[in-house]
């Protein structure tokens, strides 16, 4: 162990018992009888942790503190103290103070400290490697036995809670996070098959245990509410993850109470303008398509393929005989989101605001083409830390912070989510073949079709047909497409990059939580 601490209390004699004991357990103790003179050992010493005595003469035991955290930001300070007043605890907080023992302290109750405030991470990385060890056949079996959409649900919670505990121990034990990525490899196999055997007929509405997809949502979650009097405020964050969220959640749940985790499943493509158009119409593809012809981009069309979520949502309110004023806004940076969080007053009143934040996907993209932005998120731990410091300093959680005040409940989601690739397969077709790295649609696609997910015809998967004879083509797991002209230049490119478009865990199951105020309690 050998750590190092420094004992401040100016009856310091009456703890030899304490320090014997310390000192027998392998620990190395220095001692103070003052503020001053313990300030002048941690200027010249580097102490692990640090017990200071509440009530001192001279300096008192806060204003050391205080004097400590101008030094050292970081260095757990263990305050020992008769006085259990609120005031002095408050204080103490204040300026960081990593625990509190009361007078008189026993030997276990110091070593407890220790193990708490010095010794938690290796401790914590014992554990959680011996769980996961306990755990990874229970798993293995769990991956090959699973047959319904709940229990694909249960397993990708497992596997994200997994993933989240053993991504501090990456760089301690790189191969016991090797043998966890390639079992989440295997269930990403699984889950694709999965997927591939029963999609058509999810999307089709012909089975009972179908998920609950993009073009349900406003039905099935949002619907009930307007009709129950309750104001909603749906946030849509492009491109979320369910990791991604679960990094997110703690911060949004100091403001909110967690009334629904629930997981969705993406449709076919799993890309913005398949996904969230019919999440903002409640309609497949192919019925926005044949409805609203005008509202409907193709493929080969060069702009923008989400410019018309506004009057999709207008025509939905409509269907569903929903007759009140609604606002929507979409934002591409916080100057964007800056002026919805000041126009707040004007649309508190409105029984549905909808607001669509772009920056995760965007981030996605930016990682693909910038360097530095690798460099930033070079793992899907690093991704998620970005996502996480985005969020933190975003007109986003201001907004939600506002919202927190309010009687609106608040629907949570995303449209899809993102993988990170690795595994080129080459494709061929016409010109005007699709540019999304995960799904191709067009004619005279020539490749391995055991590799993919392939539909014949679109219609059955409810996507509009760009042309006569047009197919549609999904990458699968960690798969991404790629042209024979230059393959070697685009795999290198593209590879270990993070897309959409296509099948995974990933991609197709994400998050829609719901969310009420705490002040509302």
């Amino acid at each position: 162990m050998g750590y190092s601490i420094l004992w401040i209390d100016d009856e310091i004699d009456f703890l030899k018992v304490q320090i014997l004991f310390l000192k027998s357990k392998g620990y190395s103790v220095d001692t103070a009888t003052n503020g001053t003179d313990a300030l002048e050992k941690i200027r010249t010493t580097v102490y692990d942790i640090i017990f200071l005595d509440e009530n001192m003469p001279g300096i008192s035991g806060i204003d050391t503190l205080k004097e400590i955290r101008e030094i050292n930001q970081d260095i757990p300070v263990v305050m020992v103290t008769k006085n259990e007043g609120e005031e002095i605890m408050d204080e103490a907080v204040g300026n960081k103070i990593s625990d509190f023992l009361i007078k008189p302290v026993n030997p276990n109750q110091i070593i407890l400290s220790i193990k708490k405030n010095v010794d938690n991470k290796r401790l914590v990385s014992i554990k959680t490697t011996e769980d996961y060890k306990t755990e990874f056949q229970r798993l293995g079996a769990e991956i090959f036995q699973v047959s319904n959409i709940e229990e694909w649900k249960i397993l990708y919670k497992k596997l994200t809670t997994w993933e989240l505990k053993l991504q501090d121990l990456n760089r301690q034990d790189n191969a016991l996070f090797e043998i966890f990525n390639f079992q989440k490899e295997e269930a990403n196999k699984e889950f694709c098959k999965y997927v591939e055997k029963n999609y058509i007929r999810w999307i089709d509405g012909k089975r009972e245990d179908r998920p609950l997809m993009q073009h349900d949502v406003f039905k099935e979650v949002i619907l009930p509410m307007l009709d129950n009097n309750q104001k909603v405020f749906w946030i849509v964050v492009d491109n979320l993850r369910f990791d991604q969220w679960k990094v997110l959640q703690p911060l949004i749940t100091e403001y909110f109470t967690m009334e629904k985790e629930e997981m969705i499943f993406s449709i076919l493509p799993t890309a913005t303008q398949y996904a969230r158009n019919s999440m903002f119409s409640g309609l497949t593809p192919l019925q926005i398509a044949r409805i609203y012809p005008a509202l409907w981009t193709d493929e080969d069309e060069l702009h923008s393929k989400n410019n018309n979520e506004e009057q999709l949502i207008k025509t939905m309110l409509q269907r569903f005989r929903q007759d009140f004023k609604f606002y929507y806004a979409k934002t591409f940076n916080n100057k964007e989101g800056n002026k919805i969080n000041d126009n707040f007053n004007t649309i508190n009143s409105n029984k549905l605001n909808i607001v669509v934040y772009n920056f995760v996907d965007m981030m996605s993209h930016a990682r693909t083409e910038l360097p530095m932005m690798r460099e930033l998120a070079d793992d899907i731990a690093g991704y998620r830390a970005l996502t996480r410091t985005w969020f933190e300093h975003s007109s986003l959680f201001t907004l939600l912070k506002m919202i927190s005040d309010t009687d609106y409940k608040v629907v949570f989601t995303t449209d899809h989510g993102t993988t990170k690739v690795s595994n080129p397969i080459k494709i061929t077709g016409e010109k005007q073949l699709t540019s999304n790295l995960r799904y191709k649609s067009g004619q005279d696609l020539q490749l391995n079709p055991k590799e993919v997910f392939f539909v014949n015809d679109p219609e059955k998967a409810h996507l509009p047909p760009a042309k006569i004879n047009s197919k549609y083509v999904f990458a699968k797991n960690r798969d991404f497409f790629v042209y024979p002209n230059n393959y070697n230049q685009y795999v290198k490119y593209y590879k270990e990059t993070f897309q959409h478009g296509g099948i995974s865990m990933e991609e197709i199951v994400i998050p829609l939580i719901t969310l009420n105020p705490k002040k509302l309690k």
